[in-house]
């Protein structure tokens, strides 16, 4: 996650946040009140940095990861997988319950699961107001309304175990386990393979620099 001129990274195995102030070249360790160093996600909105914790919820930084506090009330699951901020709703998927949204930076959650399939929500993109969940063994949903009702949007989607999702414009790339990246050019109507290359199918994270896309 970028915040700025800072680089945060999130580690597993106990290691939590790290940060960097000089692209990557130097790292120092920003876990000043985070209970739980499984780190799993991380996610930027304005000047809050949103951490997702694998047991223990989310926790919030206001000031560039020197302190974290726990912003998990109404979270009925603390195995976070998956962040994404879309104005000032933020929405965080997990491992087993599904979807919520805050609108007041993690102070309470609810949960907006109608129509959404499967609960276990490994990824999550935001274009507009169009937000995507990518799930693991239930393909691709889509909400229109902020998480109020979700619809299947897996036309052409073989491999339906997504692991990560990343938007570009009108495009829309999943990172799958196994078969690697599928890409929608029509919010996710339909899906074209797109893996000329990719000697991994197992997908983990995407990223777009420009008009870059790193696997």
């Amino acid at each position: 996650a970028i915040s700025g001129v800072n680089i945060f990274i999130g580690t597993t195995g106990g290691n939590g946040v790290y940060f960097s102030t000089d692209n990557g070249a130097n790292w120092q360790a920003a876990n000043n009140g985070l209970l739980n160093n499984n780190v799993f996600v991380l996610a930027v909105s304005g000047t809050n940095i949103f951490a997702g914790t694998f047991g223990s919820g989310v926790y919030l930084s206001t000031n560039n990861g020197s302190s974290w506090s726990s912003v998990s009330n109404g979270l009925t699951n603390f195995d976070i997988w998956s962040l994404s901020a879309s104005g000032s709703s933020i929405f965080t998927g997990t491992y087993g319950d599904g979807v919520f949204l805050s609108t007041n930076n993690g102070a309470n959650w609810s949960a907006v699961n109608n129509g959404l399939m499967n609960l276990d929500v490994r990824a999550l993109a935001v274009s507009g107001t169009k937000i995507f969940a990518g799930t693991y063994g239930g393909g691709v949903f889509l909400t229109n309304n902020n998480g109020t009702s979700w619809s299947s949007v897996n036309n052409g989607l073989e491999n339906t175990f997504v692991l990560s999702l990343v938007i570009d414009g009108s495009n829309i790339f999943a990172g799958t386990l196994g078969s690697g990246v599928y890409l929608s050019t029509d919010n996710g109507t339909n899906w074209s393979a797109v893996n000329n290359g990719l000697t991994d199918g197992d997908v983990q994270a995407l990223a777009i620099s420009n008009t870059n896309i790193f696997a």
